[in-house]
């Protein structure tokens, strides 16, 4: 971004721009009172995040949302799953959340799911980095479809990921696996639960590790709608620049918790165990119950759509 000169007054300042683009998606405010605060235009701020969200987006891609591409790269993840999460040959948790919009006049039936809304699906580690997203998919959607017909899963199904091959864990040849839950369908490369009720011994406990194993991308989506506010009410905006907000977020995100950022992410902030066993929730929990924001599961779209009474039926995300 240059400053263009001109005659009259000086132009705004690239430290500007980015002051008001933080302060956009940190604080949840809406550009009208952006407009206020800063005493610029509207149309200048609209204009101001869109070319900023671009220009970091562009500068932070290949550094802080990078995908793994060498089998190093695979397995130093994997090996972090299980020393954290005791689940072997693990190298990625795969979900996925809409992003909450305001009703805009060309969205039609598409974005539609109770709510209009675009669809992120990403994929993050086991240090709550989220390491591959899709956001270009429309809210109608199921999980399952939108990952189908993804990018992601087309690299993933044409063997583009230059994955490790199988190795022996436990005296058991085991491929490198993504997990999800049972929505997606199972692949050599995704692990799925176990489907059913009354399971025996065995795979109610493959269950269990694999439903813990997943907590980290459940704590990735709930920091982000935490820290950055913009996620804590439907955002106003067309869904190409709701994308650029949502992937400059996810940047900030993963810079703040690479770059060992303690205020970002304090221990307490995720979902830990105790001696016993016993889940502790994180405090990012505190921060979001409650709340119908703009980064919900789809569960929620379904139960605002069927209900007469939403305040009472509502399952809530966070």
């Amino acid at each position: 971004m240059q400053e263009r000169k001109c005659r009259s007054r000086c132009p705004i300042s690239k430290e500007e721009r980015l002051c008001l683009t933080l302060r956009y998606l940190a604080n949840g405010d809406s550009q009208q009172s952006i407009s206020y605060n800063f005493r610029i235009r509207k149309t200048t701020v609209q204009n101001i995040v869109k070319e900023t969200c671009d220009a970091i987006w562009e500068a932070l891609l290949g550094t802080y949302l990078k995908e793994p591409t060498t089998y190093d790269e695979w397995e130093e993840i994997a090996k972090d799953m299980l020393a954290k999460w005791n689940f072997p040959n693990c190298i990625g948790l795969l979900d996925g959340k809409h992003i909450v919009i305001e009703c805009t006049g060309y969205s039609g039936s598409q974005y539609n799911n109770g709510f209009n809304s675009i669809v992120l699906m990403a994929k993050c580690d086991a240090k709550y980095c989220l390491t591959m997203r899709d956001v270009e998919s429309y809210g109608k959607g199921n999980d399952a479809q939108i990952f189908n017909t993804s990018e992601m899963r087309q690299a993933f199904f044409l063997n583009e990921m230059n994955l490790p091959a199988p190795s022996t864990h436990d005296g058991h040849l085991l491929p490198y696996v993504i997990v999800g839950d049972e929505i997606f369908g199972l692949k050599t490369w995704l692990m799925k639960p176990y489907s059913g009720r009354g399971l025996t011994k065995e795979p109610a406990i493959f269950n269990y590790r694999l439903s813990r194993c997943r907590r980290p991308i459940e704590d990735a989506f709930g920091i982000v709608a935490a820290r950055w506010r913009i996620f804590r009410k439907p955002i106003r905006g067309a869904p190409e620049n709701v994308d650029s907000f949502e992937k400059v977020c996810l940047c900030f995100h993963n810079y703040l918790i690479l770059t060992g950022n303690a205020m970002y992410l304090p221990s307490s902030f995720v979902d830990s165990e105790d001696s016993s066993g016993n889940i502790r929730a994180g405090d990012w929990r505190n921060t979001s119950r409650y709340q119908v924001g703009a980064l919900q599961s789809v569960s929620i779209g379904r139960a605002l759509n069927n209900s007469k009474s939403s305040s009472h039926s509502i399952h809530y995300l966070f």
